[in-house]
């Protein structure tokens, strides 16, 4: 049997982490001494290995709680655990896409702060200005679209 400290030891996560997950209910295994300290065996550090894997790939704590109590029921419930893994998959897709947006945005501002630094072009970024230079912001000033908040 393992303390917190020495099962966070062991999975690489920090003791706070340790106590979060079992606080969650994540840890099923994990037993109480006499004085009410969490204690783990193997399996309840099994659970932890999994619960970081599972963290590592960006999992909600919801989520993770679902594979939990799947796991719990069974081998009958691994469809229900590959989709689970498969929309887990397609959310990480979604905030990737989202997130070379930004990054596409951010090269386009970049580049233009480089230019004002160089003084190619003046500065156009301080919104306390742009009522004198609206019409260069097409990509913050536009029509708003009927229904859209």
């Amino acid at each position: 049997m393992h303390t917190v400290k020495e099962a966070a030891h062991i999975t690489g996560l920090t003791e706070h982490a340790v106590r979060f997950y079992t606080d969650k209910g994540l840890v099923p295994s994990v037993r109480r001494d006499k004085n009410n300290v969490r204690m783990f065996d193997e399996e309840a550090v099994n659970w932890l290995h999994g619960i970081k894997c599972l963290k590592q790939s960006g999992m909600p704590i919801e989520a993770i709680r679902t594979y939990v109590e799947l796991c719990l029921e069974g081998d009958s419930t691994i469809p229900q655990r590959a989709a689970l893994m498969k929309a887990h998959k397609e959310a990480a897709l979604a905030k990737l896409e989202e997130a070379k947006r930004h990054i596409a945005h951010l090269e386009q501002k970049t580049a233009l702060y480089q230019a004002i630094l160089e003084h190619r072009m003046p500065d156009t970024t301080n919104p306390a200005t742009w009522s004198d230079i609206r019409h260069m912001h097409s990509d913050v000033f536009y029509a708003p679209v009927a229904g859209r908040a």
